[in-house]
């Protein structure tokens, strides 16, 4: 069974490689942007800056709860003979994915900037404000929404049936994307909860990848979600009276 053993060691070979750029994209935040302010706003970025900096923090708290589709989906172009096309391919589906959250960082963008403006014009309404955020990232994973694209991010063969009819080039790149959808889906108001805390807050990053990573690969990960749900909207009782809970949010934090 020489071309099954080849098989196998090609979807190791992925999800090791994956789980390096994500562990390289952790190195690279915390030797380069450990140093920035936790604080409200856009860490003193514009907009490319601010995206650039986004695509690094998704591909560090995103990729490794990737590797079950990319192991699966390389089970599609399995019978590729050439190890850089297959290469090229999971590279182009990467890239894809990653962009969908990039462009997700544009809308993340105009947040860390209203949060920022809301902490200095009005520091009285801004833990409201925030109280307001978490309470509602909670309610909303325990949507059915929440359910059906966690669904898709953890039983990937029905998303492999849709996109299985695209052709052409940039056909991984579209794979990537539509993919990047529903993760975007399942996972936004966990994102708008780290632009809350801080977007640079690099304890709360570790926490929020260690809660995206199971929820999408544990056989426990629709209850941990819940109960993600649930303790959001408890810390969010807590905010009004404790603003310095949400460095995001307060302008004593890293100020």
């Amino acid at each position: 069974m020489p071309g099954t053993s080849r098989l196998t060691v090609s979807h190791h070979a992925a999800e090791l490689a994956l789980a390096g750029c994500a562990a390289l994209a952790w190195y690279l935040t915390f030797s380069g942007l450990a140093d920035m302010s936790t604080g409200p706003g856009t860490m003193g970025l514009g907009l490319w800056g601010f995206l650039a900096v986004w695509a690094l923090m998704m591909a560090a708290m995103m990729l490794p709860a990737l590797a079950p589709l990319t192991s699966t989906y390389l089970r599609t172009i399995r019978a590729v003979p050439s190890r850089r096309i297959r290469a090229i391919r999971t590279t182009a589906l990467v890239g894809g994915y990653l962009l969908t959250w990039t462009g997700f960082g544009v809308v993340a963008y105009a947040a860390a900037t209203l949060a920022g403006l809301l902490a200095e014009d009005a520091p009285d309404i801004a833990p409201w404000v925030g109280a307001a955020v978490l309470v509602a990232a909670g309610a909303y994973q325990l949507t059915p929404l929440k359910d059906f694209c966690l669904r898709h991010c953890r039983s990937p063969m029905a998303f492999l049936l849709h996109v299985s009819g695209y052709k052409g080039r940039l056909r991984d790149v579209r794979v990537g994307m539509y993919h990047g959808v529903y993760c975007v889906g399942c996972c936004w108001g966990l994102m708008v909860v780290l632009i809350a805390v801080g977007v640079m807050n690099l304890a709360w990053m570790a926490a929020l990848t260690v809660v995206i990573f199971l929820e999408k690969t544990w056989k426990y990960g629709p209850a941990l979600s819940r109960i993600t749900g649930v303790a959001l909207i408890v810390f969010g009782f807590f905010v009004p009276s404790h603003p310095e809970l949400l460095p995001g949010l307060s302008m004593t934090a890293g100020m």
